[in-house]
């Protein structure tokens, strides 16, 4: 299936592109109603009037959950009030990790053969961490928060960095803590960012 909240943001699932298939597939040839049910995160892209001009089929729109479909259908279409919530549970974000995972296994494979253990730290935090600590860290937007979970990240590799080798300069040890300090929480803001359109929190 596809994300049909984030693909209506982005008009590929929308009035037109609704109209175009009801047309193309000519299905008021193959059902014997003008009914259409569509997902309720879908709608901030469609227009039902505008659908039922240009197709003759009315728009009904559905519970949040494809497994809340049949009751809505055996009620006459009258979705409860629990079915058009979001809630996004834990379960629900524990579902993005593995996802976000494959999608950065490669760099992942080569900063693990480089050594780079900073690196590899912050992309393992975030894709992990991320979406099971989202309602608890502060601020509202993708970028901060991943961020904050940026810094947490890096400050024992930075600490480390300080304390690991008292025999090595000062200002050498200063400088490896400082770019860990200033390398991680970029990187975790870009992957949180990864995150936006897969949750009800933008």
């Amino acid at each position: 299936g596809i994300n049909v909240w984030c693909a209506a943001g982005k008009r590929t699932f929308g009035t037109h592109a609704l109209v175009h298939r009801i047309q193309a597939a000519q299905l008021e040839k193959l059902v014997n109603h003008r009914k259409l049910v569509l997902p309720q995160l879908g709608a901030v892209g469609v227009s039902a009037h505008a659908v039922k001009n240009a197709t003759g089929f009315r728009v009904r729109y559905g519970p949040v959950r494809a497994r809340d479909l049949p009751r809505f259908l055996a009620t006459g279409m009258q979705a409860s009030a629990e079915s058009r919530r979001i809630r996004f549970s834990l379960r629900d974000r524990l579902a993005l990790p593995p996802v976000e995972l494959v999608a950065v296994l490669l760099p992942l494979l080569v900063l693990l053969l480089l050594g780079a253990k900073g690196p590899v730290a912050a992309i393992c935090g975030v894709t992990v961490l991320f979406p099971i600590l989202l309602p608890w860290i502060p601020t509202h937007t993708f970028s901060t928060k991943g961020f904050i979970l940026g810094g947490v990240v890096a400050l024992p590799f930075a600490v480390s960095a300080l304390l690991k080798n008292p025999e090595a300069a000062l200002r050498l040890r200063s400088t490896w803590a400082l770019l860990y300090a200033l390398l991680l929480p970029p990187i975790t803001t870009y992957l949180t960012l990864h995150y936006t359109g897969c949750t009800p929190y933008t």
